[in-house]
């Protein structure tokens, strides 16, 4: 994996678990504007907004850059419209991340061919 690719991986999983935050506390924030005289909707709103932009911007380098398939690719954006699914997003991230530092190594050590 070449710098550019780990990069948009990284910027990626940095992204998803703020993004994934800002949806749950948008959600409490709907709630309460209906049950209480509280209303951080429009600010939490654009601050999710913002945040789900950037993910998708991302999402579309990493995945121009990874050659991810068409399935990996639609999974990376269905988790970024879930609630929670940002969470699970930086999790497979990280560990595709991590497999990829470890294949890198392994082909500098000459343990495996490539």
């Amino acid at each position: 994996m070449d710098l550019k690719t780990a990069t948009a991986i990284r910027r990626l999983r940095l992204v998803s678990a703020p993004e994934a935050i800002s949806f749950l506390l948008l959600l409490v924030c709907s709630v309460l504007k209906r049950t209480t005289d509280f209303n951080a909707v429009p600010v939490m709103g654009m601050v999710h907004g913002v945040l789900f932009i950037l993910y998708v911007i991302f999402w579309a380098d990493a995945w121009n850059r990874t050659k991810w398939s068409v399935k990996t690719a639609a999974l990376y954006f269905v988790l970024s419209v879930l609630p929670a699914g940002g969470f699970f997003a930086e999790r497979k991230l990280r560990r595709e991340a991590e497999d990829a530092v470890i294949a890198s190594r392994a082909r500098q050590q000459g343990a495996v061919k490539a």
